[in-house]
């Protein structure tokens, strides 16, 4: 009925069907010669209900986009390093709908708009030495990436000041769906491990050396298995944010969500989002002070997360082992600082080495998301260290404006969680988490999950200003 109400209420609903054919038909006549052209017009047709129902339904878009986003595997064709996405028709179909209704729209005046919009404003602005230093492919693919992230970045603004905006009982209900469509992907995650499932159309060489074999570690349907870590260490945040007596939830089904999050935050092997769940759970205990002092709720926690470490040492103690060898620096050759950051410090070595020679360009950047693709620095670089990435590649301006970020979401969170909001204190418990994980992580390329955490932002935006909260 909502959806419906809201479709008659927009006067260009009649483009959408013309623009979605005409794209539809623009992707088939691309592709005609493709074996696979069949297949891709059964998917638009199939696909055309939701595409459709993503375009009316605004306040529903947000969690449609997610579901897909984390659920569907991308499409095996050689787009980007993991190929096509389904979940990018979505996004397309909601950019529709928010264009239809600019007229609800309804964007403030704050310190993380602003921050917002500096980001991708020092995103943006760094292209063009993407193009003078790496090329203009390199730097056709880096605006493609910034598309990417801005797909989270719209949906905070649609759910928080635009035609998107929920009321409290619409958004704990969406929340819950989030719960499910997490632990949906976490499960398939683990058994993904466990039985070595085919990798997905593209995935990254993120493997665990064992003397039994080597195993791709636990990715589920994501490029990358630290994307899955940082999609269970929010989760896992949720879970005991909501066992710790805030009632999103029921104390049940919040105490099945540490176990599979944490499983699958295990099965990953990435350690930085597992520092990062450990940190938000710490933050979480000082803010529940009272809370935490009770022996029950510090018992309950404790012993589901024994539960599942115990469990994962007995069913995987090879795999196990590993997490142990790596911290055991007494000896010697098996675990160095160097293999304990994954041979990180090689990289950061030479990435420092290039910001002393040519501080100049540094102070303007070289060029959003080309670290790993160009051939400036002699070599392809990842830096998995979010602030040196941002600093390199998109300068001075570009890392002041996620420190802003980082600030501006923190004091958000923090106004909400102090009115006793379950989604201030689920946010900021894990943002603080989430800027750990950026010291050993580019946490902010994992475009298929930051869709999510920033609707849940959104959510702390929009109890902030109406002074409700969900509790």
């Amino acid at each position: 009925m909502a959806a419906a109400a809201e479709l008659r209420a927009s006067r260009d609903w009649v483009a959408f069907p013309v623009i979605a054919i005409a794209i539809s038909a623009g992707v088939l006549a691309a592709l005609s010669r493709s074996p696979f052209t069949p297949w891709i017009a059964i998917g638009v047709l199939t696909a055309a209900p939701a595409l459709w129902f993503a375009f009316a339904a605004q306040r529903e878009w947000p969690i449609i986009l997610c579901a897909a986003a984390i659920l569907l595997p991308p499409v095996p064709f050689p787009i980007g390093d993991s190929g096509a996405h389904p979940s990018i028709l979505i996004a397309s179909a909601g950019l529709l709908g928010g264009l239809a209704r600019l007229r609800e729209w309804r964007i403030q005046r704050s310190a993380l708009n602003a921050s917002l919009a500096a980001l991708i404003a020092a995103f943006a602005l760094s292209l063009g030495f993407a193009a003078l230093y790496s090329g203009w492919s390199i730097a056709a693919a880096s605006a493609a990436r910034l598309l990417l992230f801005g797909m989270g970045i719209y949906v905070y603004f649609t759910a928080s000041q635009g035609p998107g905006e929920v009321a409290r009982p619409q958004a704990e209900t969406a929340a819950r769906w989030l719960f499910g469509i997490a632990a949906a992907a976490a499960i398939f995650g683990c058994i993904d491990f466990v039985y070595q499932l085919p990798a997905p159309a593209g995935f990254g060489a993120q493997f665990v050396w064992l003397s039994s074999g080597v195993y791709r570690r636990a990715q589920g349907l994501f490029y990358d298995a630290t994307a899955l870590g940082n999609l269970c260490a929010f989760f896992l945040t949720m879970s005991v944010v909501a066992f710790a007596g805030r009632k999103l939830l029921p104390r049940a089904v919040s105490g099945l969500g540490i176990v599979i999050f944490l499983a699958a935050l295990l099965l990953s092997f990435s350690r930085a989002a597992l520092g990062a769940a450990v940190i938000a759970c710490l933050v979480l205990a000082v803010l529940e002070r009272k809370a935490w002092a009770t022996r029950r709720l510090a018992l309950g926690v404790g012993a589901l997360a024994a539960v599942t470490v115990v469990a994962f040492l007995l069913t995987l103690p090879e795999v196990a082992s590993t997490y142990l060898a790596r911290l055991d620096f007494g000896s010697g050759s098996v675990a160095t600082p160097e293999r304990f950051f994954s041979g990180r410090l090689e990289t950061w070595r030479a990435i420092a080495a290039f910001v002393s020679e040519h501080p100049w360009q540094v102070v303007a950047g070289i060029g959003y998301k080309t670290l790993p693709y160009t051939r400036h620095l002699g070599r392809p670089l990842i830096a998995d260290n979010m602030y040196l990435s941002t600093l390199v590649e998109t300068g001075v301006f570009g890392l002041a404006a996620l420190l802003a970020l980082n600030a501006a979401v923190l004091k958000s969170s923090f106004n909400a969680a102090k009115q006793g909001s379950f989604f201030g204190r689920w946010m900021f418990c894990f943002w603080i988490g989430e800027m750990f994980q950026m010291m050993l992580g580019d946490v902010l390329t994992f475009w298929r999950v930051l869709p999510v955490y920033f609707w849940v932002l959104a959510q702390v935006v929009h109890e902030n200003r109406s002074g409700r909260s969900v509790r």
